[in-house]
């Protein structure tokens, strides 16, 4: 089921509408041209994690595209009524969860009718997808994919919104659906100079637990975020918890070289969380064993951390 609540200056806590039936005017440029923002967020028995963190990031992605973005109080209000909302709608879907009750919360934002009358804000909630869960349990097989740009077209052709969350998403799931159509689960953008970016709809990680000497190391590395990609809201809170824990961290240029040579490399997003590499290009990353233990001590610190948002 799905929950949709719309942000209306006449419901101070947000108007909810029926998901059976249209809500959105065949004219708003959200549908007609993409021309929007959006993010996604977990909500777990009731409450949003990195709120903060995904409200600053979806104003910065409002400003890139000189779209009016609600105050984030309103936003605020109208998450809380959908997860309330939801949770009374779908009792069963959270009874027994492990990890406790997970709901996928999106708050979209578009530029709204071609008429000028304004932006369309609202927030959707539904059940995460249990193929996610598997996919932190069993890891993935990912490809290499070309994106087209080099590592610094961002800052010389801003226009093109690389590191804005838009709802321009055609080429990544068309991504997707390339790595589907070959037998792979999901996909790592690489530029045109090499450079690896970013997941399709997560961010990349590795790391090393020994030097090439053989000296013992705690090393978490992931892609420069100046190079055109999404910073990743989970990736942060993870290095956060990571440098508490006495990891050392680091931020590329990383290219494919760097991934074959890691202990592990995942994929990390809000909603999938922590999702290991188990081939990349059919070569196997690291082994198995050390796969599994990196992934569960990751996932523990970032589980953790979640208790401070």
């Amino acid at each position: 089921m799905t929950v949709l609540v719309f942000l209306d200056p006449a419901c101070p806590d947000g108007r909810l509408a029926d998901a059976g039936v249209p809500a959105i005017l065949a004219t708003d440029q959200g549908v007609t041209r993409g021309d929007g923002v959006f993010e996604t967020l977990l909500a777990v028995d009731g409450h949003p994690r990195k709120l903060e963190a995904h409200l600053a990031r979806l104003a910065v992605s409002a400003r890139g595209m000189s779209l009016p973005a609600p105050d984030p109080a309103a936003w605020r209000r109208a998450i809380t009524t959908a997860v309330a909302a939801f949770a009374a709608a779908a009792p069963a879907a959270w009874a027994g969860t492990p990890g406790g009750a997970r709901i996928a919360v999106k708050l979209i934002l578009t530029r709204g009718p071609e008429d000028g009358s304004g932006p369309t804000a609202w927030v959707q909630a539904s059940a995460v997808s249990p193929a996610l869960a598997e996919q932190r349990a069993h890891g993935l097989d990912v490809i290499l994919l070309d994106r087209g740009y080099d590592s610094t077209i961002a800052e010389r052709a801003p226009w093109l919104l690389l590191g804005a969350k838009t709802l321009s998403y055609a080429v990544n799931m068309a991504a997707l659906r390339h790595a589907h159509s070959v037998g792979a689960d999901d996909v790592i953008f690489t530029s045109g100079d090499g450079q690896v970016l970013e997941g399709p709809t997560s961010s990349v990680l590795l790391a090393h637990v020994s030097d090439d000497d053989g000296t013992p190391v705690k090393r978490l590395i992931t892609p420069r975020l100046d190079s055109g990609i999404l910073p990743g809201t989970t990736q942060g809170a993870l290095f956060a918890a990571a440098r508490a824990a006495g990891w050392e961290l680091g931020y590329g240029p990383l290219v494919p070289a760097d991934l074959f040579d890691a202990d592990a490399v995942w994929l990390i997003s809000s909603i999938r969380l922590l999702a290991p590499v188990n081939r990349l290009d059919g070569r196997e990353i690291g082994t198995a064993d050390v796969r599994r233990a990196l992934t569960d001590e990751l996932s523990a610190l970032l589980e953790a951390s979640f208790g401070h948002d």
